[in-house]
């Protein structure tokens, strides 16, 4: 492998720290999407540095999007010496809220025992700093390289990524001739490639009643006992049936090789906007439900429905006074790049040449923005790769490890060597 280039990733090893720390103190909180242009404009001075050119996206009319909350991005892009394929890093800057049980500040940045902690360390913005010292160093080793390289900080991905990716996507920055690879660096552990996702369908179910006196409920329909019906259905019918559904696809963990669904919230009666205070003495004539169906490769997305419509029909013709609404939240079909596409072999041959081993490739249980670069931008040779340990993200006292951060940018430099200079890892 080229040592020169492993020993300009060694060389930035505080460097990559001090990125993700600074990184890690922009309270960028989606929602409501706190400090995107500051975290934006602080990505696009550094790369500047290096010679990338930027230009900033404001995702107007995308859901969130106000003149508080602009759904700022920054795309960045530095073009070599000749033309050649364009090697896009996607990394969102967008993080949860901190929540309860931390033991640092969760936006301190603190560096202790070889990690970085803080809300967004793992997810992503560990990954993100390692993607850009994996360019800066493969630049500076090899500036006479053809091609591209781009480098973005996308907003809103942990609440779909309609303001970043796919506003983006429909702008044509995920397309070709633009953009021919493209690496999400996600935290998806630094020996493993991630090709794809399960499919997601969310969607709100409406049992409708007949408003009355609580003290009299005879005179009216109680929406809420006609939803508990759908939930006994769905508990008797239709999650002993999702069980048994399995994939080929290698989902990890285990539990999400099968068909999921969960119920994320439910709402009925009166009461739930005037919280906390007193109940209704009403019999409820609405109940809504969301539910979040994740389905597998091999299944349909129209029998995917019908399996929950099915019930729904069934208990109209069955229960008197039942009727119902359902309405889509969000659809996204299952994915899965070809293990010979030409971004896969390339960080393969990375993973190889530093941790001596074969890739594991997994497939994500839930979504992230490849579902955008592939739906829209028509971008398939696009995989998730990078640092951290999933189970980390989302969960107080988050870190990246910084030994991960540093293989990892091993990792992508040789990719981008592979897929720019068309050099094997050696």
């Amino acid at each position: 492998m080229n040592e020169r280039l492993l020993k300009a990733i060694d060389d930035r090893r505080d460097d990559v720290v001090a990125l993700t720390a600074d990184l890690i103190r922009f309270p960028t909180i989606n929602p409501p999407g706190e400090a995107y242009r500051p975290c934006a404009e602080y990505l696009s001075a550094r790369l500047k540095k290096s010679g990338f050119e930027t230009e900033f996206i404001r995702a107007e009319g995308t859901p969130g999007d106000t003149d508080r909350y602009p759904r700022v991005n920054v795309v960045a892009r530095f073009d070599g010496r000749s033309p050649g394929a364009c090697v896009h890093f996607n990394s969102h800057i967008d993080v949860v809220e901190a929540g309860d049980g931390w033991t640092v500040d969760p936006f301190a940045g603190v560096v202790r025992d070889g990690k970085v902690y803080g809300r967004g360390a793992c997810d992503m913005k560990g990954g993100l700093a390692a993607s850009v010292i994996a360019a800066e160093a493969f630049m500076e080793v090899f500036p006479d390289f053809p091609g591209a390289i781009e480098i973005s900080g996308t907003v809103d991905e942990e609440s779909g990524g309609f303001g970043g990716v796919a506003h983006l996507a429909r702008l044509g920055y995920f397309s070709k001739p633009r953009v021919d690879h493209v690496i999400i660096p996600e935290p998806l552990n630094k020996d493993r490639i991630c090709l794809g996702h399960r499919g997601v369908w969310w969607a709100e179910i409406e049992t409708k009643g007949e408003i009355a006196h609580g003290s009299m409920p005879f005179l009216g329909d109680n929406a809420v006992r006609h939803m508990g019906a759908v939930l006994q259905a769905f508990e008797d019918e239709l999650f002993p049936a999702l069980d048994r559904k399995m994939t080929r696809m290698p989902v990890v963990p285990e539990g999400a090789k099968r068909s999921t669904m969960n119920i994320n919230s439910i709402h009925g009666g009166q009461t739930e906007d005037f919280r906390p205070g007193l109940p209704s003495p009403n019999v409820p004539d609405s109940c809504r439900l969301t539910i979040d169906r994740r389905f597998l490769l091999e299944e349909d997305l129209d029998t995917v429905k019908g399996e929950v419509t099915g019930i729904l029909d069934r208990l109209k013709r069955e229960r008197k006074k039942f009727d119902y609404e359902i309405r889509d939240l969000m659809e996204v079909l299952p994915l899965m790049t070809e293990r010979d596409a030409p971004v896969v072999k390339a960080v393969a041959q990375g993973i190889m040449a530093i941790f001596d081993r074969e890739p594991d490739y997994v497939i994500s249980p839930g979504t992230y923005d490849q579902k955008h670069i592939a739906r829209i931008g028509h971008i398939y040779d696009c995989i998730a790769y990078g640092p951290g340990i999933l189970d980390l993200a989302h969960r107080p006292d988050e870190w990246v490890g910084i030994s991960d951060m540093v293989e990892s940018a091993k990792v992508m430099a040789i990719g981008l060597n592979v897929l720019l200079r068309g050099t094997e890892a050696g």
